[in-house]
């Protein structure tokens, strides 16, 4: 199992399939993608730790058995410092480019304002990422030749799912600096926090057999705060329509060391563990999710 980060961009991602799709359900890591490309660290005024500090470090790898559990798991090769997975196309901070953005780019907002838009300016610790100005047709490019394929991808998969089960499930899985929560009292600070954007992104039924679930197997586990979702979980999510999307936010402490990133020493157990949530969430199928239960609702 390889946990340290690429230097050449082979393929943007991949799709894990399993021999025999078991549920309607679907798994996505679109933030931890480690290919840091020699032309991307050049560009960068930062070091490749700094870089790394958005990267949902190893998700992927915590959900690596969800093929074996018989559903597809999809994951970005490329980092999020690159390019942002869980943000419109074209959230595009203008301050960023040598020239002006084309009219239909989405140059304002708090994600944009905030220095997070789809080609990131700073890294979560707030630093500055690159040296200069980019080109403007680099930074559309990215969205060309890595967004859409992406998401096209996840569209043509989710789409698969729901014709043949006649609903979908996508579990889009992400993880968070365990400084989030600094604040909260420790017998109560969440190890997972789900989104479900305040119940519009998929039926109750599917977010209360995943906090029982993962309650049940030693997680304490929040709703919504301060993770609903963001642009994947609100965009795949349409309950009616028999689609539905539930974010997983797992603190990082719990699977590795923050300051060195490297994996907990217990990590494979961990790996187990999320296999073995995969397995009981994938039998909590249910008529609730189909779309003419949730119209009737």
């Amino acid at each position: 199992m390889n946990f340290e980060p690429t230097y050449e961009l082979e393929t943007p991602f991949r799709i894990e399939y399993p021999e025999h799709q078991l549920a309607p359900y679907l798994f996505n890591s679109p933030h931890s993608g480690r290919c840091y490309t020699e032309a991307f660290r050049q560009s960068s005024r930062l070091t490749e730790r700094e870089l790394r500090s958005s990267e949902d470090a190893f998700v992927d790898h915590l959900f690596s058995k969800v093929p074996q559990c018989g559903a597809p798991l999809m994951a970005a090769h490329f980092p999020r410092a690159y390019l942002d997975l869980n943000r419109e196309p074209y959230e595009l901070d203008p301050t960023m480019f040598d020239a002006p953005l084309p009219s239909f780019a989405k140059s304002s907002g708090t994600r944009v304002g905030s220095g997070l838009g789809t080609i990131a300016r700073i890294v979560s610790e707030r630093k500055e990422i690159y040296r200069s100005k980019l080109d403007v047709a680099e930074g559309l490019d990215r969205v060309d030749r890595l967004y859409k394929p992406y998401h096209q991808a996840l569209r043509r998969q989710m789409a698969l799912t729901h014709v043949e089960f006649g609903y979908a499930c996508l579990i889009d899985c992400h993880s968070m600096p365990s400084r989030v929560l600094k604040n909260t009292n420790p017998s109560v600070r969440p190890d997972i926090i789900l989104g479900d954007r305040y119940g519009t992104s998929c039926h109750s039924s599917l977010t209360n057999s995943a906090k029982s679930i993962l309650s049940h197997l030693g997680f304490k586990v929040d709703l919504n705060r301060p993770y609903a979702g963001g642009f994947i979980t609100q965009h795949y999510g349409r309950p009616l329509k028999g689609l539905h999307a539930l974010q997983i936010e797992i603190d990082r402490s719990l699977y590795m060391n923050e300051d060195t990133l490297e994996p907990v020493d217990h990590f494979a157990e961990l790996i187990d563990l999320f296999a073995r949530f995969t397995e009981l969430l994938m039998q909590c199928a249910n008529d609730h999710l189909l779309p003419e239960a949730a119209a009737a609702e």
